[in-house]
């Protein structure tokens, strides 16, 4: 499947489109400059602290068990950094490529897991003390990962073994 299928089917599913995803990484000021180093760790900390207490769908909080909150806060932070304009602290810890397909292809989501994953993620950028007041930012931050979230699902259906950057072995067991 070619990229630009991919990301027709990532539309399909998510009503964004790739260029809409990607004005957040254009805006001017940038997310980064516009968050800073702290908001972006505020912003990973409310999403992980609505994920590990989502106890009203358990199957979801368990697609997380091989990471303490901590760590998903960690990289998802360094993920964000890097990613919208700063420092290259993911590839400091994890390398040189975000991968974000590769990364999450040995976890079985789909669909119904990248929803429930945008709706925290959704419900963290409308409670950010600084995205609140700017809704330029919130607004293109909520297209690039409701975008993202369905492009990863999309991936996952194509990735091959050699690809996987997050692990060696796909779960399949699990359908999330």
């Amino acid at each position: 499947m070619s990229k630009f299928q991919l990301q027709d089917e990532a539309f399909q599913s998510s009503g964004v489109s790739f260029a809409e995803s990607q004005q957040a990484l254009q805006l001017s000021p940038s997310i980064y400059e516009r968050l800073g180093e702290e908001g972006l760790l505020e912003l990973s900390t409310l999403f992980y602290d609505r994920v590990f207490r989502d106890d009203r769908e358990t199957w979801f909080l368990n697609i997380f068990s091989s990471s303490t909150k901590q760590q998903a806060i960690d990289n998802q932070y360094r993920f964000l950094v890097q990613t919208f304009g700063g420092p290259e602290l993911y590839k400091e810890k994890k390398g040189k490529y975000t991968r974000l397909a590769g990364r999450h292809a040995n976890y079985n989501i789909g669909r119904r897991a990248a929803d429930r994953w945008n709706q925290h993620m959704q419900d963290a950028l409308q409670s950010h003390s600084i995205l609140q007041k700017d809704s330029e930012a919130r607004m293109a931050l909520e297209n690039y990962f409701q975008y993202t979230a369905h492009y990863i699902v999309a991936a996952s259906d194509f990735m091959r073994p050699d690809q996987l950057s997050g692990g060696t072995k796909i779960d399949e067991g699990r359908i999330w």
